[in-house]
């Protein structure tokens, strides 16, 4: 099985909290569409 993400960034655990993201797929061919996506995750801590 796949390990998942492990929490943190930069190499520094991140705290529980609420994020958001966002993300641009430009695409190399220049027929395409670039794309947008939003989402947001919680990051639970035991």
């Amino acid at each position: 099985s796949e390990q998942g993400w492990d929490g943190t960034y930069n190499g520094k655990r991140l705290p529980s909290d609420d994020y958001w993201v966002s993300i641009k797929l430009v695409p190399f061919d220049t027929n395409k569409k670039t794309i947008f996506k939003t989402g947001n995750f919680s990051l639970l801590r035991k």
